[in-house]
């Protein structure tokens, strides 16, 4: 019976891990071949679990992995098993969230605009004629999980009006106008100036904004992702931005993802890009092993973890 890590960690990390794990071994698996190796011992497993780890695994009851979304782990086998599956769902907020403003400041306040016309000082006048507040805005999410949550705070802040939709039934926080289910996703749509996808990637969110979502946006509503590309029908985009049906996007995904360089999204003036760089914060590591120290805590004391997938909903 063991833990077995298989991210690289700092040694104060470890230490951490180690105490939290009390008698039970810690077993570090450095490359897949010790990992391979280190699964027919194994209890928990702080990594990313595979359909062979799993063949390897009889012992195996918990395995908490970094990232919140886990559309690329749940394959059959594991979905099928008593295995429990956590994440860092909760957890991820504060860094998508700013990441998530960032690329809306960036188009609503002319900083891309101005970036590609570098030395032109002259240009003010144009960068200021398209530049906007968000102060009385309507700002819609979609998914109101933890980084939902994180943007509508931030939101209201600027002074705008919330709306969110998502599938659960989840706490309403002040200042957040309505929290409808997903039945009125047009309704959002149709009132938000800014669209903020914070949603996981399901069977049911995939290609969710396709040529019909676009054709219920105002036409000159900002989409902004920071989760996950194939949330969105790429063509779609890509027509309504080129047609103006949209104002513009800010995507820190997109679909198809990597982006290819000759790839047209590039080009268009009212678009801002990052290269899936959301996720990057000097905290996160620190939290995440955090989180894992907790459960590990909760799992050796038979009690409930955090942050559990609900593997047939996928999130």
């Amino acid at each position: 019976m063991s833990v077995v890590v298989a991210y690289p960690l700092m040694e104060a990390q470890l230490a951490r891990i180690r105490e939290a794990a009390g008698d039970l071994p810690v077993v570090l698996a450095a490359g897949e071949g010790q990992l391979a190796q280190a699964m027919p011992e194994a209890d928990a497993l702080f990594g990313r679990l595979t359909p062979a780890l799993l063949e390897r695994a009889p012992l195996l009851r918990w395995v908490q992995t970094q990232g919140a979304g886990v559309d690329g782990l749940l394959f059959p086998d594991l979905v099928a098993s008593d295995v429990v599956l956590t994440s860092e769902k909760g957890h991820v907020g504060s860094h998508l969230a700013e990441h998530a403003f960032a690329l809306l400041l960036a188009l609503t306040r002319s900083v891309a605009e101005a970036i590609r016309h570098p030395g032109r000082w002259d240009h003010r006048l144009a960068l200021r004629a398209a530049s906007w507040e968000l102060t009385d805005k309507t700002m819609g999410i979609v998914g109101f999980g933890g980084t939902g949550r994180a943007v509508a705070e931030r939101a209201v802040a600027f002074g705008c009006r919330v709306l969110a939709v998502d599938p659960e039934r989840v706490p309403v926080p002040p200042g957040v106008a309505a929290l409808w289910p997903m039945d009125r996703f047009a309704d959002l749509l149709a009132q938000s100036d800014v669209v903020v996808i914070c949603a996981p990637l399901t069977p049911q969110t995939r290609g969710l904004f396709d040529r019909e979502a676009f054709a219920r946006m105002r036409r000159h509503a900002v989409l902004i992702n920071v989760t996950r590309g194939a949330i969105v029908d790429g063509e779609a985009l890509l027509a309504a931005l080129r047609e103006g049906q949209i104002g513009g996007a800010g995507l820190d995904v997109t679909n198809p993802e990597p982006l290819p360089p000759e790839h047209p999204l590039w080009q268009l003036p009212n678009v801002v890009i990052t290269p899936h760089a959301a996720g990057g914060s000097p905290l996160r590591q620190d939290r995440v092993v955090d989180l894992f120290c907790a459960n590990l805590r909760q799992f050796l004391a038979g009690e409930p973890l955090e942050g559990v997938i609900d593997k047939t909903k996928g999130y």
